[in-house]
């Protein structure tokens, strides 16, 4: 493993977020299929995956008495729990910031049971971006007072506002497209053994790579996450209720959202170093609360809807040092038995693209031992939500 970045500590324990270190676990998982389109409703698939997951914790659905889940999700807590057959509901709420908030609703679940506030919590997003619309295509909210200042100059989408951090930290670090090309190998290599997903049988060469079309230069068609229709859920409890479920408990060691100071949309304009993004700030709290440090590691899930995203959360999060990220995939690093696997389920980029969903049920796989590509012997993983936006992130440790 490399060596963390100088001045992260950790097993410091302070506010409630100490108060969550294993005292939770993850005991059910589920989704739906992934494709670029598919005929079921955005709620049929988010009760599709809700029940898969409590199916696989083994509890009943009357037992569920708390959700998570993103202000961007369509589906709400009234209609699920509803349509799942829920019982009384003490708790819950919804992340901002799309991508950013995936590992925040595990967290919010974890807050509320580790305090008392709930038992059996869920957490999901369904979303049919494959077959849907866009966000960036409703006129009606283009201009939003961040946006005045970036969308009139051309950074209309959220490739072209990561396009500008990416080509500014090649210019800053001598990074290439080599480097981000073994981003999207790593992803593809993953997806090409797991048959859930989307580019399953689909390898990638580094000739298609470097002749595919551009999406906003740097960034070609394969630096860029999938469009995909699909839904993800996972079950929360208490580590003593997680002993009696059906499946091998993994357990909330420690999360953390973040939002630095100054902090503006993806292009990150009037922080001291746009290339200092929402992880770094996450990850200070993240590792305060850990008895871990990024040497103890064995598997990482890194929000990947575009490959300059990893690169910078692999010196965010103190895998190596500042400008080192680019380098840090080289040989292989982030391939199973690299220094760090990364997205061994596929990824954004090449299993779905379900706002980072499929990043908290893979992590949790590989604890279990069941990923259809294993990491031998891992016992921590890492998962991350979107860097570019306030986001958050949960280490996830085997029982």
């Amino acid at each position: 493993m490399a060596h963390a970045t100088a001045g992260i500590t950790t097993g410091v324990t302070s506010g409630i977020t100490s108060g969550i270190k294993d005292a939770t676990a993850i005991v059910g998982i589920g989704q739906t299929g992934f494709a670029k389109q598919l005929p079921e409703s955005e709620k049929t698939l988010a009760c599709r995956a809700i029940l898969a997951a409590l199916d696989d914790a083994g509890i009943a659905p009357s037992e569920v008495d708390a959700f998570a889940s993103y202000t961007m999700e369509e589906t709400d807590e009234v209609e699920i729990a509803k349509s799942i057959g829920a019982g009384d509901v003490t708790h819950f709420s919804k992340v901002g910031y799309g991508g950013g908030g995936s590992c925040a609703t595990v967290t919010h679940l974890a807050s509320a049971i580790a305090t008392g506030q709930a038992s059996v919590g869920i957490a999901w997003r369904s979303r049919k971006r494959g077959s849907g619309p866009r966000p960036w295509k409703n006129t009606a909210v283009q201009l939003p007072t961040p946006a005045q200042w970036t969308r009139p100059f051309g950074l209309l989408r959220p490739a072209d506002e990561i396009g500008m951090l990416a080509r500014r930290y090649m210019h800053e670090y001598g990074a290439t497209r080599d480097h981000l090309f073994n981003v999207a190998l790593a992803c593809r290599n993953r997806a090409n053994q797991n048959p859930a997903a989307m580019m399953y049988e689909r390898p990638l060469t580094r000739d298609m790579y470097m002749t595919a079309r551009w999406i906003s230069e740097p960034l070609c068609l394969f630096d860029n996450c999938l469009e995909t229709d699909g839904a993800l859920a996972c079950v929360v409890v208490s580590a003593e209720r997680a002993r009696d479920c059906r499946q091998k408990p993994v357990y909330v060691h420690s999360a953390a959202q973040g939002l630095p100071a100054q902090h503006h949309g993806m292009v990150n304009y009037w922080n001291d170093d746009p290339l200092t993004g929402p992880a770094w700030t996450a990850a200070r709290h993240l590792w305060k609360n850990a008895d871990l440090t990024p040497e103890d590691v064995d598997v990482a899930q890194i929000y990947d809807a575009f490959t300059p995203l990893i690169p910078l959360s692999l010196e965010g999060y103190g895998f190596c040092g500042r400008g080192e990220g680019a380098a840090f995939t080289e040989g292989g690093a982030l391939e199973i038995g690299g220094r760090l696997p990364i997205n061994t389920g596929g990824g954004g980029l090449s299993e779905a693209y379900v706002h980072g969903f499929n990043l908290i049920n893979e992590g949790v796989k590989q604890l279990r031992g069941t990923s259809t590509a294993q990491v031998p012997n891992a016992s921590t993983c890492l998962v991350t939500a979107g860097e570019g936006v306030p986001t958050s992130a949960v280490l996830l440790r085997a029982a």
